[in-house]
């Protein structure tokens, strides 16, 4: 078993550790996170593992992406766990900030990205996305890597941060990993340990609405109203924020579905979680299959 990873709090100490191993010619990967560590986060930590020569994971719960009334105070917070779990990985470097680091007296500079970031989750949630961008972007600059990895769960967000990466010309390649499940198809998050056992049997439901319009489309349909209409049928009952079928290159809702790829995602309140959840299908003629966004 490794003795790693090592645990670097400054953002200089980070930067001179990831100079030098550039300078070295190895590649060095990202992967950001909140903490408490779940097995989406681990399949990153791992595809990093195998593509790069360095691998540095964030821990850092982010207080500028939490809106008034949200859950940063009582956001899980598993340091003891999450180490276990990167060492037993053998993950190199553990980049865990404090807030001061990251927005020292004075900080005023905020990273906003003008697309995409008002529907969705953003419609419920301003300025979350702006918190999203500003925290990545110190994380890139901080870390240096050569990748950075993400999850397509957050599927509006990894299409957020790669505008970002795309107008700011930041050195780096993004890569996406698909969402893993629980056994009964609920998408592994964090928040998943907030709901009661009778929430938990309701949230089933979001990934039964979102097979259900694949279901519709494996058919033939191809008219965005009624795959939506597909998907809410399924979460009748429920409250959804949104449920949404789009084209991840606009985020907006085409009159008809071409080839090409689709985005259907939803979120769902239920108790004091806030649940998201997405599947991306592929059109290709007749066939359909799931893909990821990039």
């Amino acid at each position: 078993m490794s003795r790693g990873p090592e645990i670097i709090r400054a953002v200089a100490d980070m930067q001179a550790w990831s100079r030098g191993h550039r300078e070295a010619g190895r590649r060095i990967g990202l992967v950001p996170t909140m903490g408490n560590l779940h097995e989406g986060h681990l399949s990153l930590a791992r595809m990093a593992m195998d593509e790069c020569d360095r691998v540095i994971v964030s821990l850092f719960v982010n207080p500028t992406q939490f809106g008034p009334g949200e859950d940063f105070e009582s956001y899980p917070r598993t340091w003891d766990e999450d180490l276990a779990k990167l060492r037993n990985l053998g993950v190199h470097y553990v980049f865990a900030p404090t807030v001061d680091e990251m927005y020292p007296a004075g900080d005023s500079t905020r990273v906003t990205v003008n697309w995409g970031q008002d529907i969705l989750c953003g419609a419920t949630r301003p300025g979350h996305f702006d918190g999203v961008t500003t925290v990545v972007a110190k994380l890139f600059n901080a870390t240096m890597p050569d990748l950075a990895y993400f999850g397509q769960k957050d599927a509006q967000q990894a299409l957020i941060i790669r505008h970002m990466v795309r107008s700011l010309a930041f050195p780096l390649f993004l890569r996406l990993g698909e969402t893993l499940r629980e056994a009964d198809g609920l998408a592994k998050s964090s928040r998943n340990a907030y709901l009661s056992e009778d929430e938990r049997s309701k949230a089933q439901a979001l990934n039964q609405a979102l097979n259900a319009t694949g279901e519709a489309l494996i058919k033939g349909e191809r008219d965005p109203a009624l795959l939506q209409a597909a998907g809410l049928q399924v979460l009748e009952g429920l409250q959804p924020e949104y449920f949404s079928v789009l084209d991840p290159e606009t985020l907006e809702q085409p009159p008809h579905l071409d080839d090409g790829l689709v985005l259907v995602a939803c979120a769902v309140p239920l108790g004091s979680a806030r649940l998201i959840d997405n599947l991306v299908y592929r059109i290709d003629g007749n066939r359909v299959e799931t893909a990821l966004l990039f």
